[in-house]
């Protein structure tokens, strides 16, 4: 397990206005920072050292897994916005949205109502099962698909501290401002591409 905190894809002002450079220097320096700080801390001299983030989020529990959970739930997360994002979707991905849910604004629609329906510090996703079929679903805290098997696509973090000083209690403004102007489709193209064959019988 690398303890370094990945490069930020794009620079700190480049999500703004939709997310300030000031939301994402608490963000990702103090934030994801602080979860990285604390699994380098939990894992040092011990055999889970050697494990990748996606082997401890799959078995570990407690505290080591929630900040493995977490800090590869941000590095998901800077990947999954863009600028500029939102717009229509590469065709692979518009044909993939087609068939799940009918269309790009019925999976809109259903995403915002997962960001929006989690009670309390979660996320929200866009996510490929092991039978190749797309879903939205929405995980609490640090939980994620990778836990069932699935493969995430696309997430979108609906902690306060992702949106509070931009969008103060509006998250509804904040979900709609990730779909329309930072979604990242060709991180979800790239994403399905590789998630592995749907199994077959």
């Amino acid at each position: 397990m690398k303890s370094e905190l990945r490069p930020l894809p794009y620079a700190k002002n480049a999500l703004a206005p939709y997310v300030s450079a000031r939301t994402l220097e608490e963000h990702y320096e103090k934030h994801h920072r602080h979860y990285l700080d604390q699994l380098a801390k939990l894992v040092r001299g011990k055999p889970e050292e050697s494990r990748s983030l996606e082997e401890l989020i799959r078995h570990a529990d407690g505290a080591l897994f929630d900040n493995a959970a977490q800090v590869w739930n941000h590095n998901f997360l800077w990947r999954s916005m863009r600028p500029p994002g939102g717009g229509r979707p590469p065709a692979a991905v518009c044909a993939a949205l087609d068939e799940a849910f009918g269309g790009q604004r019925e999976f809109e629609r259903r995403f915002a109502e997962a960001a929006l329906g989690r009670f309390g510090s979660g996320w929200a996703w866009l996510a490929k099962d092991a039978r190749g079929r797309l879903s939205v679903s929405s995980t609490p805290n640090a939980e994620n698909p990778l836990q069932k098997n699935a493969t995430p696509l696309l997430t979108l973090d609906v902690w306060e501290h992702a949106y509070y000083l931009d969008h103060q209690s509006d998250r509804a403004g904040y979900v709609r401002a990730f779909l329309e102007h930072l979604a990242n489709w060709d991180f979800v193209e790239e994403n399905l591409a590789a998630a592995r064959p749907a199994s077959r019988g």
